[in-house]
């Protein structure tokens, strides 16, 4: 797949998933954008970067679940590169183990902050680019958990079932353009983070993010184009 001449935005494109759907951007000719908020998070990126030949990507420190500091990414990026052509979502966070009737209630704001709000600030800043474009390519992480609710994890389903809503509910009203929404659903990601909280599973059953990655990259080319408002599951053999 070529992205020559595509300017990608990949929100959280320095943790876990997100620095695998950034290097797979670059490695595919793309002009890669990212935010993040952990310096040192975005010099491991820029690093790899370097070892790999690929051009580096440019980063933005941002809190995306404030309007106004999406709003002033999008538009440096647009009046830098004239278009957004793809947004990936790569935004999120997990807290668990505890049940609804026993968990702080901070940790209410906190999932909805990180995997619906910040999507919602997303998409509001940049679908109207895309719109105007009349061409674009959004995908959103959501996760397993959005359909599968497990106990414990009430929260963090709650705030990924929503954001399954939202981009569903996006993926319609765009529908007039020339643009494309689908959501990407894993189960536990093969994550350095992931092995050292679940020392005891089986990782070889979980994706990867470098195979997630490939899934986002084919959601955003041409040869997708008929897959629209869809919510892709990458479970690996969980």
């Amino acid at each position: 797949m070529n992205f020559h001449n595509k300017i990608v935005l990949v929100a959280g494109g320095t943790g876990g998933l997100g620095r695998e759907v950034t290097r797979a951007f670059l490695e595919a000719g793309a002009s890669v954008v990212v935010t993040y908020r952990r310096a040192e998070e975005f010099a491991a990126v820029m690093s790899a970067a370097e070892r790999t030949g690929a051009t580096p990507p440019e980063g933005v420190a941002a809190d995306v679940t404030d309007p106004a500091a999406v709003e002033k990414v999008v538009a440096d990026i647009v009046a830098k590169h004239g278009r957004i052509d793809i947004l990936v979502n790569a935004v999120g966070g997990y807290a668990g183990g505890t049940s609804v009737w026993e968990v702080d209630p901070r940790i209410y704001d906190q999932m909805l902050q990180l995997n619906l709000k910040a999507g919602f600030i997303l998409a509001r800043a940049i679908v109207p680019v895309m719109i105007r474009q009349n061409q674009g390519w959004v995908v959103n992480i959501a996760s397993k958990a959005a359909l599968d609710h497990a106990a414990g994890g009430g929260l963090y389903a709650a705030s990924k079932a929503g954001a399954l809503a939202l981009f569903d509910s996006l993926a319609a009203e765009v529908k007039p353009y020339n643009i494309n929404v689908n959501s990407v659903l894993p189960s536990i990601i093969d994550t350095a983070a992931n092995r050292k909280a679940m020392p005891g599973a089986n990782f070889s059953k979980w994706p990867k993010p470098e195979e997630i990655a490939r899934v986002i990259l084919f959601l955003c080319s041409e040869q997708a184009r008929v897959i629209h408002g869809a919510a892709i599951p990458v479970y690996g053999k969980t």
